[in-house]
């Protein structure tokens, strides 16, 4: 039987960092306000109203944890926001008319 080492047991995991969590929510949140609220030739106001709190929970979120967010943190953001307009951009090339 193989040994196990002896700090095994010792390690500590401090869970997913709170910058992935927050770009985890934008991309479920807007993929679903997408789908519900937007996917008709007009979108609906819901869908700005869904977005600003968005906005608002990202202001938050980074505010709180303002020390955890470096140089590469906030690259990997910029770059979300970037997929998230493109997201909805080939998401509303499928709109139809309702």
């Amino acid at each position: 039987m193989i040994p196990l080492p002896e700090d095994l047991y010792k390690r500590r995991h401090f869970g997913t960092p709170e910058s992935v969590k927050l770009i985890i929510v934008n991309y479920v949140v807007l993929a679903v306000a997408i789908e519900v609220f937007a996917m008709c030739t007009k979108i609906n106001w819901f869908f700005w109203v869904i977005l600003g709190g968005l906005a608002l929970y990202n202001y938050y979120s980074i505010r709180r944890n303002r020390e955890e967010y470096e140089r590469n943190h906030i690259i990997s953001y910029a770059i979300c926001i970037a997929g998230m307009i493109l997201m909805f951009v080939i998401f509303r090339l499928k709109a139809t008319p309702c």
